[in-house]
């Protein structure tokens, strides 16, 4: 099952989504930057499949410019990755499934095991 986040671009320290100001978000080019990223990359129309050692990213493609994107992780390789990425580039992550950024200095407080832990509550219900 792969997990789904979001990239933010923003000049804002984003504590929470409810608290995002709109006005600090700053619109780039992420398909490019992703792309140049990675040598394994797969286009079918605007799906994109970024491939990595053990992961993948898999995210839609716009033309133009956003300040934020939603992708999903498949392997927990992928996190680590979009982590430095992240740092190397000012962006913010926010976990879909947990309702809450990803501390990039420390991912082990809301990420993958948090994420397999969430997986296994669904599958049970």
């Amino acid at each position: 099952m792969s997990w789904d986040i979001v990239l933010f671009n923003s000049k804002q320290k984003i504590e929470t989504v409810e608290e995002l100001d709109e006005e600090l978000l700053e619109p780039i080019d992420f398909n490019s930057l992703l792309e140049e990223s990675f040598a394994g990359v797969e286009k079918d129309g605007k799906h994109i499949e970024l491939i990595g050692n053990d992961f993948s990213l898999e995210y839609f493609t716009d033309e133009e410019t956003a300040s934020n994107l939603m992708m999903s992780i498949n392997g927990e390789n992928g996190l680590y990755v979009l982590i430095e990425l992240a740092k190397e580039h000012g962006w913010q992550m926010f976990d879909t499934a947990l309702g809450e950024m990803i501390d990039l200095e420390n991912p082990e407080k809301n990420g993958y095991k948090n994420h397999q832990a969430y997986v296994q509550q669904i599958l049970k219900k």
